[in-house]
């Protein structure tokens, strides 16, 4: 009776264990699967985001009627003004365009940021000699899901983050995470896209996700054994506990009995 616990315990315990090639990002790469081009990739603008912009010249009293400002914070009374003044956030309306001071409507989403500064550069020339633009996203947010150390909503600061950042940020994914099949939600102009990516092979690096964008959510999924876990109810577990105490009253009698 004793040998046919110990195989029962044996069983289980092998089913549960992974093996390095399940948990293993990367595989097969070596310095022939070199990928090259990636610094390349820019974010664009889409419906919703949030920007600030932020218009210089030689002459700054010529650039100040396209700086909207904002106050920061008001006295205790609310009528004694506190604090320093910060520059007014634009938001990319269901158009794809800004409303601009003096400019008027401005389409931004579909544009990169380089090209947006090179656009109203252009408009501004009528007003401001030798303008300069400047225009940064704000509350740059990402969303990590599921079967991660720490999921949640991560606000960072660069405009280009990778999906291994994002994970990165989450604490990366627990021993249960699904590696082959990660998904990844984004919102273009009010359509979602769904889109898997295997971060065990090379192909992560070419993925259009490998750079997430402004409001992407990224999903875990629990592998087999995490899910077959989460399907035993507190009843199935009190079950099986009783199951294995009877084994073992049964082992511990028949010993004393021999």
């Amino acid at each position: 009776m004793k040998n046919i616990f110990v195989i029962i315990m044996g069983i289980i315990f092998l089913s549960s264990c992974a093996t390095k090639k399940d948990v293993d990002y990367f595989q097969g790469m070596d310095a022939s699967n070199n990928l090259v081009g990636l610094d390349s990739y820019s974010p664009t603008f889409h419906i919703d985001d949030r920007l600030i912009i932020v218009v210089n010249a030689l002459d700054p009293e010529a650039a100040r009627p396209f700086n909207l400002m904002n106050v920061a914070s008001y006295g205790n009374d609310r009528t004694s003004v506190t604090g320093r003044e910060t520059f007014q956030s634009y938001i990319v309306d269901p158009d794809g365009n800004v409303d601009f001071p003096v400019l008027g409507k401005i389409k931004l989403a579909g544009l990169n940021r380089q090209q947006a500064n090179n656009l109203i550069e252009e408009m501004l020339k009528d007003y401001i000699k030798d303008p300069i633009v400047n225009i940064r996203t704000v509350d740059y947010k990402i969303t990590v899901l599921g079967e991660v150390q720490r999921p949640g909503t991560y606000t960072t600061t660069n405009e280009r983050i990778t999906i291994l950042e994002a994970l990165s940020l989450a604490g990366d994914l627990t021993i249960y995470g699904q590696r082959e099949n990660v998904l990844v939600i984004s919102d273009y102009d009010g359509k979602k896209t769904y889109t898997r990516v295997n971060l065990k092979t090379a192909d992560l690096f070419t993925s259009p996700v490998y750079y997430l964008s402004q409001n992407d959510i990224v999903y875990v999924e629990p592998n087999k054994t995490q899910a077959k876990q989460s399907s035993i109810g507190a009843s199935t577990g009190v079950i099986l506990s009783s199951i294995g105490l009877i084994i073992s009253m049964t082992a511990l009698i028949i010993t004393i009995i021999q």
